[in-house]
Formats: structure tokens, C-alpha cells, sequence
């Protein structure tokens, strides 16, 4: 089992930073490929960003490219979400995600259905 808990969303205004943190525990945790997917109001949930076990290998979603970068810390067993510029349309519920099943990230890193472990949410409000 992983037991995957995020943190650090809140309100912001457009342009501002957030940092979102998800810590792992459980079961070789350090050893999976991750990601960060969003849900807005009403849509389906959708691919932010994903890091491979190692963190050497990085996929971003193109509205998020240059401003979003995902990084993990294997000794804390923590991925992060650093978000800058952000604007109205990042307002989500944003999710952790990890794939138990390999390192490294599949040509469908940006599907839901890799990922069988995922975090409760945490809230991002951006304000204009």
C-alpha cells in the first residue's frame, strides 16, 4: 500500500506562487514514477505534470510548461508542484498521483488510468 497526502494549496492572486507538496509512505514508495492531475468544477480530472522514480525525467501539460515545475526529494519521499504566474484557469483541486507498477514514465503518463495510488486533493484558488 501508499498512502499519498498533499499540501500547501490555498487562495492566491493571479501571479502569484504556490508550492504543492505530496508526502509518500508505504511500500518502496521512492521508486515510482509520479505525477500532479487537476479537477475544475464540473471536468474531468486532467494531467499537470509528471517526474519518473529518479526525478531525470519531466512531462508538463502545455498550458503549464514554463511556469510549473514538478520535482521530487527520494529522502522525504516528497514530489513537488512549484507554480508560478499563476492565473484564474489553475483554479483546481489538485492531486498527487504514483504508478506502483514502474519507475519509469509509459507513453500514457498523462492518463489517470496509469496511476493506482492517489492523494485526498488539495484546493488552489487563484483570484484575478
Amino acid at each position: 500500500q501508499v498512502h499519498l497526502v498533499e499540501s500547501g494549496g490555498g487562495l492566491v492572486q493571479a501571479g502569484g506562487s504556490l508550492r504543492l507538496s505530496c508526502a509518500a509512505s508505504g511500500r518502496t514508495s521512492n521508486n515510482y514514477a509520479m505525477a500532479w492531475f487537476r479537477q475544475a468544477p464540473g471536468k474531468e480530472r486532467d494531467f499537470v505534470a509528471a517526474i519518473n522514480w529518479s526525478g531525470s525525467s519531466t512531462y508538463y501539460e502545455d498550458s503549464v510548461k514554463g511556469r510549473f515545475t514538478i520535482s521530487k526529494d527520494n529522502a522525504k519521499n516528497t514530489v513537488y508542484l512549484q507554480m508560478n504566474s499563476l492565473k484564474p484557469e489553475d483554479t483546481a483541486v489538485y492531486y498527487c498521483a504514483a504508478n506502483s507498477r514502474s519507475k519509469h514514465l509509459s507513453g500514457r503518463y498523462y492518463y489517470t488510468g496509469e496511476y493506482d495510488y492517489w492523494g485526498q486533493g488539495t484546493q488552489v484558488t487563484v483570484s484575478s
